[in-house]
C-alpha cells in the first residue's frame, strides 16, 4: 500500500506521469530499457531517474559552486526525509518527483540512502576533485553510477539479493566508465579530468583544462589510453552482466538493453578513439530500439532449457 494513502492517489498518478515524461525526454539511453518493464516498475524507475536527473542537473548547471553545494545539500535533506515525512510535509507537497519517489519507495525496497552517495559524487564534481589512481576513480563511479545500479535493483528485485546487489553496483561502474571514455573532451572543456593520473602518466598523456579564452590541451598517445580505459570498462561489464540471470525476465531485458546500448557505444569508441575526442559519440535511435528488442527476445529465449544469454554485438540487431 502507498504511504500517501488512497486520498492522494490522483496526485500520485500525476506525479508519476511527470517523472515518466522527464525520463522519455532526458534519458536518451535508459528510456529504451525502462520501456520494457511492467507498468509498476516502469513508474518506480522513472521516479528514481527523475530525482537522479535533478541531482545531475544541479552539478552540471551554471550556478556558482557554493550555490550548487547548497542546492545539493537541500536535495539531500529532501530525499532523506522520505522515510519519515508525511504527505503534507512542505518538502513533499507540491513536488511531483518527491511524491512519486516516496510512493515508489513504499511499493519497492528502494535503498533511498544510495541517493546520498550520488550526491557525494556530484559534490566531488563541483569541488573539482581529480583522481590519482583507478581505485580513487572506482569509488567515484560507485557513488554516481553504482548508486543508480543499487537503486534500480531495489525496483527489479532478485532471486538472490545478496549476490545480485554488488553485481548491480559493478554494472553501474561499467556504464560510468563508458561515459568517462566518451566524454573526455567535453569534460575537459568543463574543467574536469576523470581519467586517473596514473593512467595518463602510463601513456604519456596530458589533459589540461582550458584557461579563459584558450583551448583545452590534449596530447600524448590518447588512442592507446582510450582503448585501455575501454578494455577496463568491458571487464566491469563482464562482471555486471552476471546480474541478468538473477532478475525476472522483464527486469533482465531492461538491464540488458541499457548495457547493450552502452556496449555498442564502447565498441564505436574503441574503433575510432580520435572521433570520440572530436565529438560526442552516440547511437542512432533505430539502433537503440533494435538493441532493446534484442534484449527482450534474448530474455524470452532464456526461459527455454539450455538457452544461452548473449549480449548484442556491434553490427547485429
Amino acid at each position: 500500500m502507498s504511504l500517501l494513502g488512497p486520498a492522494a492517489g490522483t496526485d500520485v498518478r500525476t506525479a508519476y506521469r511527470q517523472c515518466e515524461q522527464i525520463t522519455r525526454q532526458q534519458a536518451k539511453n535508459f528510456s529504451y530499457g525502462i520501456a520494457l518493464l511492467p507498468a509498476d516498475k516502469r513508474r518506480a524507475l522513472s521516479a528514481v531517474y527523475a530525482f537522479a536527473r535533478r541531482i545531475d542537473d544541479i552539478g552540471d548547471g551554471t550556478m556558482a559552486a557554493q550555490d550548487k553545494l547548497a542546492a545539493l545539500s537541500k536535495a539531500r535533506t529532501e530525499v532523506m526525509s522520505l522515510a519519515s515525512a508525511g504527505a503534507a510535509s512542505p518538502r513533499i507537497a507540491g513536488d511531483p518527483v518527491l511524491i512519486a519517489l516516496r510512493d515508489a519507495a513504499a511499493r519497492f525496497p528502494i535503498p533511498i540512502v544510495a541517493f546520498g552517495e550520488l550526491i557525494d559524487g556530484c559534490e566531488a564534481d563541483v569541488r573539482g576533485v581529480s583522481y590519482a589512481t583507478f581505485a580513487d576513480l572506482a569509488h567515484y563511479c560507485r557513488c554516481v553510477a553504482g548508486s543508480i545500479g543499487r537503486l534500480s535493483f531495489g525496483v527489479f528485485g532478485s532471486s538472490d539479493p545478496a549476490r545480485a546487489a554488488p553485481l548491480a553496483d559493478a554494472l553501474g561502474v561499467a556504464l560510468q566508465l563508458t561515459n568517462i571514455t566518451r566524454d573526455i573532451s567535453e569534460d575537459l572543456g568543463n574543467g574536469r579530468v576523470y581519467l586517473p593520473a596514473e593512467d595518463l602518466e602510463r601513456f604519456g598523456c596530458a589533459l589540461i583544462p582550458p584557461a579563459p579564452g584558450e583551448p583545452a590541451v590534449l596530447k600524448g598517445d590518447l588512442d592507446a589510453l582510450i582503448r585501455f580505459e575501454a578494455k577496463r570498462a568491458q571487464e566491469w561489464y563482464a562482471t555486471g552482466l552476471s546480474l541478468l540471470p538473477l532478475l525476472d525476465r522483464r527486469s533482465a531485458a531492461c538491464t540488458g538493453a541499457m548495457a547493450g546500448i552502452y556496449l555498442r557505444l564502447l565498441a564505436r569508441i574503441c574503433a575510432a578513439p580520435q572521433d570520440s575526442l572530436d565529438h560526442r559519440m552516440s547511437l542512432p535511435a533505430g539502433q537503440k530500439a533494435l538493441v532493446a528488442a534484442s534484449a527482450l527476445a534474448g530474455m524470452a529465449r532464456r526461459r527455454r532449457p539450455g538457452a544461452a544469454i548473449a549480449g548484442p554485438q556491434e553490427g547485429q540487431a
